[in-house]
């Protein structure tokens, strides 16, 4: 089933909630080619954090003791797919391409995932609350960089924003506990990495 899902992720469809695209409520705006380029950009970053959300969330939940937090884990990803599968479509209607390092992300993420899980439940829901405390800081950058015109990829990172939060409460509710300073900071330094390489790539 980890297999199923690491393909869907990387080469197929994903499963998704039956929630509507928050874009289809938008009216489309006109794009300069630059605005549209950044836009684009932006949109990758975003599907890229997803992929590897995805890794993540997988990878806690083959090591997740606990069947209540393996639950949780599997309905956030489930959430997760939604993004994933949004900010895909976005790109591709700003007529870019998704990250061509996507199996590295989530390669990467489910490694890291799974490890959080064996040190414990407590520390595997603190590094969900932690990553989406960041995931949540970037999608703020980003609500700043959009060109303002552009309601569509706005009202998908405002959702976004929205349930990334949400999944950090639930995470710290659940008996998740602050990751130490030096950990956090490896993380924000990974993420940056991450984020950068795919803008380009």
């Amino acid at each position: 089933m980890g297999v199923d899902v690491g393909m869907r992720t990387l080469f197929g469809q994903p499963k998704i909630t039956e929630r509507t695209n928050p874009a289809q409520n938008e009216a489309g705006a006109e794009l300069s080619e630059t605005e549209r380029q950044l836009a684009g950009r932006l949109m990758r970053i975003n599907h890229a954090g997803e992929v590897a959300a995805q890794g993540l969330y997988q990878g806690q939940a083959l090591t997740a003791r606990l069947p209540q937090v393996r639950q949780q884990m599997e309905h956030a990803a489930l959430e997760e797919n939604d993004h994933l599968d949004w900010c895909e479509k976005r790109a591709k209607e700003l007529g870019t391409h998704v990250s061509v390092l996507n199996p590295v992300w989530y390669a990467g993420s489910t490694a890291i995932g799974a490890l959080a899980g064996l040190a414990g439940d407590k520390w595997s829901l603190g590094f969900v609350a932690e990553t989406e405390k960041q995931v949540v800081k970037h999608l703020e950058e980003h609500l700043e960089q959009l060109p303002e015109h552009d309601n569509k990829s706005r009202a998908i990172l405002e959702q976004m924003k929205e349930d990334e939060g949400r999944h950090a409460t639930v995470a710290l509710e659940a008996g998740g506990t602050e990751l130490p300073y030096p950990v956090r900071k490896l993380m924000r330094l990974t993420s940056k990495i991450m984020t950068r390489t795919a803008f380009w790539l």
